[in-house]
């Protein structure tokens, strides 16, 4: 069967509708006036502003591998967008890319990421396995330090670790660390946190006693949740040790300003192990929500680096700053997820219909527009070996899905004598925004449910998603800190705190315990798989598509390399000498 025909409708790749002129209109109206998109003929244009070219030095090396001091820039300050504000900087408590972002230059894990996202000795300097894979042995660097110049040794990470277990933490990111004997019973408070199987070998050995071999340990290990805290700083200050005035922590960087909704400073930690090794004196971290603003800001030269791009400037980035423009696959997955412990998110005929209404080619192809693939399982593709399970609709023409959506509906007693009504929430972001308004029209068109579009601050957001008694729909992103479905389905076990589509299931959890426990590969992802193919068959949320990296890079910034989880820690990171050249015409107006 071949695909059906997409007419374009005056002119302009967002405003049309294979089948109804309504949603044509609802999709112009409600987007054109938010000044999301122009509809119609031609585009608006802004001034003619000159892009900055830039005359650089030819990259040399001294003999020890590091830059040659001629080359490098006489400041060496990097500005670099983080997104929105993050939620802390408690590494054991807060969630999210952004606060995860400024964390791994405040801290350093046993095992740390190279620029290309390869795991490298970190807090550790060598490590080894047993035979049975069930004891993993840390040799810690006996030069590390705390930021105020305390020893740093096993004992600081034993704390760490009980701590990060212990329920009272209250960290929703603590079942990430179930693969340590005891972890998963201490974080149901079913065992005391001095069961945790982290033993103090001496001051700078460190054993972690596993309940069954697990390979992705080190991957596991690059996390927030497994990075050291400095026990006097927590217990002197409770809540608030993670401040500008208190914090003290392992990393390349140290804390030295946290300005609301404006940045966050951080400057080169003088006792840091590998001190002599970081270029970069002072981090600046911008919290930007609006995308075009942060556009005009890396314009201005505020900013060497944007977090994201506006997919409504696309055109304009890709024909005037396509030296600059960085696009990354990332394994991670944009979705909207469904309260499941709330009527009638409760029936999967109205779960997965409200799934198989959104037309993700739309989304794709018209809004976010920098080459997100439509997505229709949890567990992203690409990774060596899994082949994520997939729905039977994914075959299916978006006409079918949507005949398919209207009866389950109907089913479930929904009509048009009986609209379902419904709140989608999302956290401030234009993407976001747009994305929602558009799902909001599909599913009015197409099963006549009505939708109220909430947007909440990031921090506000996150608690409010955690609070299930409010929340019915709302915006997510899952992104893979490391390269396994496990990651992903994870997120769905009935003790994590993050579950929050309120998915529990005893027979779900089982499998995932098992393939714990499964060292044969193979065998672990086809237990994944039965496990993922559960999830889908009650779609508690519809995956919307695939994630990539869009961002513009300076490119003065040297060490920042692409990589499939998206991690740059300053710390790598230098900057050329810089001498501006005349300043090139833009080739196209702003749209």
């Amino acid at each position: 069967m071949h695909p059906r025909p997409r007419p374009v409708i005056d002119a302009h790749p967002i405003c049309y509708h294979p089948r109804m002129r309504y949603l044509v209109t609802l999709y112009c109206l409600v987007l054109g006036a938010l000044g999301l998109v122009a509809c119609g003929p031609g585009s608006m244009e802004e001034p003619d502003v000159p892009v900055q070219r830039w005359n650089l030095p030819e990259v040399v090396y001294t003999e020890d591998g590091r830059p040659d001091p001629s080359i490098l820039a006489d400041r060496q300050i990097l500005h670099r967008g983080v997104g929105t504000q993050p939620q802390g900087l408690d590494p054991q408590i807060t969630e999210g890319v952004p606060s995860s972002t400024v964390q791994r230059d405040l801290f350093e894990s046993l095992v740390v990421r190279a620029p290309d996202g390869s795991i490298i000795p970190g807090g550790a300097r060598r490590w080894e396995v047993s035979e049975d894979g069930l004891y993993w042995t840390f040799h810690l660097r006996e030069n590390a330090r705390w930021s105020n110049g305390d020893a740093l040794d096993a004992h600081d990470w034993l704390y760490s670790f009980r701590r990060a277990v212990d329920p009272g933490t209250g960290s929703r990111t603590a079942i990430l660390l179930k693969p340590i004997l005891h972890a998963e019973d201490i974080i149901g408070g079913r065992r005391p946190v001095e069961d945790l199987g982290v033993t103090v070998i001496d001051d700078y050995t460190l054993q972690l006693r596993l309940e069954a071999p697990n390979p992705l340990l080190t991957e596991i290990l690059t996390h927030s949740v497994a990075y050291p805290v400095h026990r006097p700083t927590v217990e002197a200050h409770g809540d608030g040790w993670a401040r500008p005035d208190a914090m003290v922590s392992n990393g390349a960087f140290k804390l030295a300003e946290l300005a609301m909704q404006s940045h966050i400073r951080l400057v080169r930690n003088p006792y840091f192990w590998d001190v002599d090794n970081v270029i970069i004196e002072e981090v600046f971290h911008y919290p930007i929500e609006d995308l075009a603003a942060e556009l005009m800001r890396y314009r201005a030269g505020e900013l060497d680096w944007t977090y994201d791009l506006p997919a409504t400037q696309f055109n304009w980035i890709e024909a005037n700053l396509a030296d600059e423009l960085v696009v990354s696959d990332w394994f991670g997955t944009y979705y909207f997820g469904f309260n499941t412990l709330r009527e009638p998110f409760d029936d999967p005929r109205v779960t997965v219909a409200l799934s198989l209404a959104i037309d993700r080619d739309i989304i794709t192809e018209k809004l976010t527009r920098f080459g997100q693939t439509p997505s229709f399982s949890f567990t992203p593709p690409g990774l060596d070996g899994y082949d994520p399970p997939q729905p039977e609709w994914v075959s299916w023409t978006q006409q079918q899905r949507e005949d398919h959506a209207r009866a389950l509906m109907a089913e479930a007693g929904f009509g048009p004598d009986n609209p379902l009504r419904v709140e989608i929430r999302y956290n401030t972001h234009e993407d976001h925004k747009r994305v929602s308004l558009a799902i909001a029209a599909m599913w009015l068109e197409t099963l006549g449910v009505r939708a109220t579009l909430i947007n909440e601050e990031f921090r506000v957001f996150l608690a409010t998603r955690r609070a299930r008694a409010i929340t019915e729909v709302f915006r997510a992103g899952w992104i893979g800190n490391y390269l396994d479905p496990m990651y992903f389905l994870e997120l769905f076990h009935s003790e994590n705190q993050q579950n929050d589509v309120g998915f529990f299931n005893d027979e779900y959890d089982a499998l995932l315990a098992r393939a714990a426990r499964t060292p044969d590969r193979a065998e672990r992802f086809a237990i994944l798989a039965e496990a993922e193919k559960m999830l889908l068959e009650t779609q508690p949320f519809a995956p919307i598509y695939t994630y990539v990296t869009t961002r513009l890079v300076k490119p003065y910034v040297r060490g920042w390399e692409s990589n499939l989880v998206d991690q740059h820690a300053s710390r790598w990171m230098y900057l050329l000498r810089q001498d501006p050249v005349a300043p090139a015409r833009n080739r196209r107006g702003d749209p």
